[in-house]
């Protein structure tokens, strides 16, 4: 069975993280972020995958290859114009010989999740559904679109952005969806589709279906907040992954060729070639990229700090995210979900916080 990951968007709210690289091929923790997607496919049964791109496809290709070391097959696709959802499933289909086969599975590209797909994909085959979605709990339900389903699991209608008085659900869509190809007739042909506003309300009572996770790990990777969860999540292990099985029984996993003078503290994982100075502390909650270096007296607690950035003696970094080649002077303090670009530098002494997003002077 295929899966089709719909990876066209340019990730404009993880900016700058994004600037250079598209989201699903920036790193988080130790590997490019689709590859957590991958893994989980392939745990679920899925050997091919089709990546509908957008957004710099050759640097997602360069990320990923061809899936052999995720123990798949993966083929790439590139709209020339954003098509949505609906169209970008579609354009697929149209440009793969054979098209996408009589079942398959579509997913959003930034999810990271356990869900029972295998599950869900024997579930929708013995409903005989059109397509089975699976859902998720959430604990602010008013600030999503939720889907109703019957006791059978059939979806009953949606509801988009409830008052208080309409809730009658906490179930939202996780993303990823089965679907038959009778599903595709449906959609439109060369123009911008929405299939959860334009396809899903036409299915209600023909065929849809619905499965809840309630005990799965969900998270939607959109923003630099939720980027550090699934970074802190990973590394406490709430979620399953390969990165986490990493981890020894301090919670610590290092790569090759590091020169650890300092103190870190689990869970973290240092990257390859890493030079973490005496006195410095790493950890809790730090995922260090490759070629690090952080001089003597740092600190950096829950941050992702990522490869060849360089933090001075002394720097302060806490729930923050540096992107590749940041390089803080001594003394600086980045804090509170602020977001240092490519190759930018941070002066000494300077403190950067509430959520500040530092761009480099080349970042449009």
């Amino acid at each position: 069975m295929r899966a089709v990951i719909l990876v066209g968007g340019a990730g404009t709210r993880l900016r700058p993280l994004t600037s250079e690289l598209p989201k699903p091929a920036v790193k988080l923790v130790d590997r490019p972020m689709m590859a957590f997607m991958l893994e989980w496919l392939a745990a679920n049964g899925i050997a091919e995958v089709v990546m509908a791109c957008g957004f710099k496809p050759d640097a997602l290709r360069e990320a990923l290859g061809d899936g052999g070391r995720f123990g798949l097959q993966i083929s790439y696709v590139a709209e020339d114009e954003p098509l949505g959802t609906g169209g970008a499933l579609r354009f697929a289909d149209q440009q793969l010989p054979g098209g996408l086969g009589e079942r398959f599975v579509m997913c959003n590209g930034d999810i990271l999740t356990d869900l029972d797909l295998a599950a869900q994909i024997t579930r929708h085959r013995e409903l005989g559904a059109q397509a089975t979605l699976s859902l998720v709990p959430v604990d602010d339900p008013s600030s999503f679109g939720l889907v109703r389903i019957g006791d059978d699991g059939e979806v009953l209608g949606f509801l988009e952005k409830p008052e208080a008085s309409e809730i009658d659900t906490d179930l939202i869509s996780a993303g990823a969806y089965v679907l038959e190809r009778s599903v595709l007739d449906l959609i439109e042909p060369d123009r911008a589709v929405s299939i959860e506003r334009e396809i899903w309300p036409e299915l209600v009572g023909k065929g849809l279906y619905a499965v809840a996770g309630r005990d799965a790990y969900w998270l939607d990777i959109g923003t630099p907040e939720r980027y550090l969860q699934a970074t802190a999540d990973i590394l406490a292990r709430a979620v399953e992954s390969a990165a986490g099985e990493r981890l020894d029984a301090r919670g610590l996993a290092f790569g090759d060729g590091c020169t650890v003078d300092g103190e870190v503290i689990g869970p973290s994982i240092i990257g390859s070639g890493c030079t973490i100075a005496a006195g410095a502390t790493v950890g809790p909650g730090v995922a260090l990229g490759d070629g690090v270096e952080v001089a003597g007296g740092a600190k950096i607690e829950a941050s992702a700090v990522l490869d060849g950035c360089r933090v001075g003696a002394g720097a302060q970094i806490r729930d923050s995210i540096l992107s590749p080649g940041a390089e803080i002077g001594a003394e600086a303090e980045i804090i509170d979900h602020s977001v240092v670009g490519p190759r930018v530098r941070v002066e000494a002494g300077a403190r950067v916080g509430d959520g500040a997003k530092l761009f480099g002077e080349d970042d449009e």
